[in-house]
């Protein structure tokens, strides 16, 4: 057995069925390693940041790692941007970088990098075998570490020799760390903070907003008169019909300080203290009022809804209304709407006819007003945002989000133009792969947000700095490149055209693609 079946078997064994690949050179051993040990899905992405982002959506959807397959220095560096959308969103990964024969590593030849130097800005842990009869154990240990509450970027550096030379050895079998222990005078404070009449916040972090913790949040809020957010960087919310809210915290710092003005404390449950994106001339960076007593209930290692549970079992919680706190049966019958586009109208075309168990994936940027009437009205689903702000995720993700779901879940990519340009590629991948995607291309042809962002920070733009901001000189025409990629799309104006199109998408089994002018 050779280093690269080695690698295969012991992904296998420890429970990684699919790599999400850009393969070159230095990668042909594993790639041909995967037709002699079958059983690892191989999904093709024509960019790596393509494939880094499926695989971030991959674990959103499942929580277990996939595998990545990225070509040296310079392939790991294409793909860095999801990859630190993935380690905001806390996803676990196991990157394979193949990487130069140690002996042809000293000539320094073109695509010579410092490879480790570059995953260490994502990653929780480096590792470059040091033998062909290690590389099994190093991949064992690098998957447990990526399957670590609450799931961490890994990456296995794979010199080409080490991959084709013989005295591989297949590893299996190591134990996966549990959460780190809660502390039980955290939950006795939080405890006192509830109930000392002061008025708290409970801020819900990534891995605690289940469903289970969102209905204990609730039922403690319930209790104790608190109020109940999410933080910015919730990578996966389930939303829907008989799902408590739980708002996140605003993007924009006037209303983030706004809306956080009012609370004494503030209890974090496995998030940081909120903050902004961007510091702004005359603007706070920590978003909670200055004064406000900030308690940390449970960290990010720790399990955030047992500690919720510990915490409603001191208040005097009944399990059952913990269960089914905020729970509340609206009316799905919704007129379509029509006219021109608006964030609004969007939203109840989508409340009206999404599918059952879909999954939502956000990056629509400025045309966005969260959801709200589909958060509440539609079939239960699971909304995923964009979490570490670099554009360009929202297409990878809903591409791996599908191959995760394996064509059950129809997966929705409300998607703005200006992000869409970074990673097009992943249309031809859902293509490929015969994906239930459906990509609501959002045009308003410039980069919307920016225009904000001036304002805030201060500056005065000038035709230089406006034309930056231009997508429109020359148009991209969407539904074109999709259906140049392999992708069925129809370009749409209005709101009646937009639900025909949107009803046509669900129908179907295969990826579509709707340009929606706005």
């Amino acid at each position: 057995m050779n280093g690269a079946e080695s690698l295969v078997r012991t992904l296998l064994a420890n429970g990684v069925d699919t790599c999400f690949a850009n393969p070159g050179t230095s990668e042909m051993h594993f790639v041909a390693a995967l037709d002699r040990v079958p059983g690892i899905r191989c999904v093709l992405g024509l960019q790596e940041n393509v494939v880094t982002g499926m695989a971030d959506g991959y674990y959103r959807v499942l929580r277990r790692p996939a595998a990545t397959l990225l070509h040296c220095g310079p392939g790991l560096s294409n793909g860095l941007a999801n990859l630190h959308n993935a380690r905001r969103a806390e996803s676990g990964i196991v990157n394979i970088v193949g990487d130069h024969a140690t002996a042809h590593r000293p000539f320094d030849s073109p695509l010579t990098a410092d490879v480790t130097a570059l995953a260490a800005t994502v990653s929780a842990s480096v590792c470059t075998p040091r033998s062909t009869q290690q590389l099994g154990q190093d991949t064992a240990l690098a998957v447990a570490t990526a399957r670590k509450h609450p799931g961490q970027i890994t990456t296995l550096i794979l010199p080409a020799d080490i991959s084709w030379s013989e005295g591989g050895i297949e590893s299996a079998g190591v134990a996966i760390a549990r959460p780190a222990p809660l502390d039980p005078h955290s939950i006795e404070v939080a405890r006192r903070m509830l109930t000392s009449g002061k008025r708290c916040l409970l801020l819900v972090g990534n891995s605690a907003a289940a469903l289970d913790g969102i209905r204990l949040s609730h039922a403690i809020a319930e209790r104790t008169g608190a109020d109940v957010m999410g933080s910015s960087l919730v990578a996966a919310l389930p939303r829907g019909r008989g799902v408590p809210a739980l708002p996140r915290v605003p993007y924009p710092v006037d209303v983030a300080v706004e809306r956080l003005a009012a609370y004494e404390a503030v209890i974090l449950i496995n998030c940081p203290p909120p903050v902004g994106f961007f510091g702004y001339p005359g603007k706070p960076s920590l978003l909670c009022h200055p004064h406000a007593s900030l308690h940390t209930l449970s960290r990010a290692d720790q399990d955030g809804i047992e500690a919720l549970r510990h915490l409603a079992e001191a208040l005097g919680v009944d399990k059952n209304t913990a269960w089914t706190s905020g729970e509340q049966a609206l009316p799905r019958e919704l007129a379509l709407p029509q006219g021109e586009p608006t964030p609004e109208k969007l939203d109840m075309a989508l409340a009206a006819l999404l599918p059952e168990d879909a999954i939502i994936v956000d990056e629509s940027i400025t045309f966005s007003n969260g959801l709200t009437t589909t958060g509440a009205v539609a079939h239960p689903y699971d909304h995923l945002i964009i979490t570490g702000g670099a554009i360009g995720g929202g297409m990878p993700v809903a591409t791996g989000a599908a191959v995760a779901s394996d064509r059950d879940r129809r997966v929705v990519n409300l998607q703005a133009d200006g992000s869409a340009a970074y990673t097009l590629q992943a249309l031809w991948t859902q293509a490929r792969e015969k994906l239930p995607c459906t990509t609501i291309l959002l045009n308003n042809r410039r980069y919307n947000i920016l225009l904000g962002e001036y304002r805030n920070v201060g500056a005065v733009p000038g035709p230089t700095a406006m034309s930056m901001l231009d997508l429109g000189n020359p148009d991209i025409g969407w539904a074109d490149l999709a259906r140049s990629l392999g992708v069925e799309a129809v370009r749409v104006a209005t709101m009646e055209a937009c639900c025909e199109a949107l009803a046509a998408s669900f129908a179907s089994d295969r990826p579509y693609l709707i340009e929606l002018m706005i």
